[in-house]
């Protein structure tokens, strides 16, 4: 595919900038690895556009075998990147294409579901805030009304923790429930 490119100027013009995903592809994760396939190819596509652009804007009856090489490679590249994009599985929100369809940055997209998730994260911290509060007075309440009932309570509660805490502990878990991941060097 890189004897389509005779001509010095479309050359220099071209797409240098295939090695871009070299480092993101790691051993055995054929799902990165393709995807920077895919990105190398859109890459070279875009190169062989801008050469198939220059050839065509300065056309005259001598170019008319490199605008054929050009235009057979870029076939030939296309062709590559949907087999190539098969391998993918990409999942696009519509809300993002219909962005794009309408000329803005997708980017915006990512900003409002940001924003919606900090103001749901807001909303659901207000509320654990109120429990908490309700908790605490609730206890203070209790403990007025009934003192050893309240100790007895926190006795159990305080049992409770430390054996799930060490039950964690034991399972390689976070107290949260996720598993503890070793680093591997």
């Amino acid at each position: 595919m890189d004897n389509a490119a005779p001509n010095p100027s479309a050359a220099a013009a071209g797409n240098g900038v295939q090695a871009s995903g070299a480092g993101v592809e790691g051993p055995g994760d054929a799902s990165k690895q393709n995807l920077a396939q895919v990105t190398s190819s859109i890459q070279k596509t875009l190169g062989l556009l801008h050469q198939l652009n220059l050839t065509v804007s300065s056309f005259n009856s001598a170019s008319q075998l490199p605008l054929l090489q050009r235009l057979n490679a870029l076939v030939a590249e296309l062709d590559t990147m949907q087999k190539l994009a098969e391998g993918c599985n990409i999942q696009v929100p519509m809300e993002v294409v219909n962005l794009i369809d309408d000329g803005k940055n997708p980017d915006e997209f990512t900003r409002d579901v940001l924003n919606s998730c900090i103001a749901k994260n807001q909303i659901t911290k207000g509320k654990t805030d109120a429990f908490k509060s309700l908790r605490k007075h609730l206890l203070e309440e209790l403990e007025q009304a009934f003192p050893e009932d309240v100790e007895a309570y926190r006795e159990i509660r305080a049992t409770a923790a430390a054996e799930s805490k060490r039950l964690a502990q034991s399972q390689s878990t976070l107290p949260n429930g996720d598993a503890k991941v070793k680093a591997e060097h």
